[in-house]
């Protein structure tokens, strides 16, 4: 059992370099497409692509310790990704009367997040069998 001083710290660890990275990916994603949010729906994708292999890993028991889905699920991902700022966003478009957009930009994310959340769990998977059936 993780100390609560010890998982708070880990959260919030975890919590302050996921949301620095999503910062310097929303930073780098606008230099190439200022129109879209394409910085928040890659955190997004990235950030359920990474839980995906973390749900994996921790449903195969001892491959990853309780210290680190804290500080990998809990505190990273959760600073990653972002349901605040794809609402914000998308309530940006809708103000701006772009419907189609705003639609496609929430559709698009959630089917592609989930998307990635298997292909994650996947990967994992894959990898373990061709690593000789470890945790199998």
């Amino acid at each position: 059992m993780v100390q609560p001083a010890t998982a708070a710290l880990l959260v919030g660890v975890g919590g302050c370099i996921g949301s620095l990275a999503r910062y310097g990916l929303s930073l780098t994603a606008q230099r190439w497409v200022v129109s879209w949010p394409l910085g928040t729906f890659g955190a997004n994708i990235l950030g359920c692509l990474l839980i995906g292999a973390i749900a994996q890993c921790a449903a195969r028991g001892e491959a990853l310790s309780p210290e680190a889905r804290l500080f990998l699920a809990t505190g990273f991902c959760g600073g990653f990704t972002t349901l605040s700022s794809l609402i914000y966003e998308t309530n940006q478009m809708l103000r701006a009367g772009e419907v189609l957009h705003a639609s496609l930009y929430v559709g698009v994310t959630l089917l592609c997040s989930l998307l990635a959340f298997f292909v994650g769990a996947l990967a994992v998977r894959m990898a373990l069998r061709l690593a000789g059936g470890l945790w199998a």
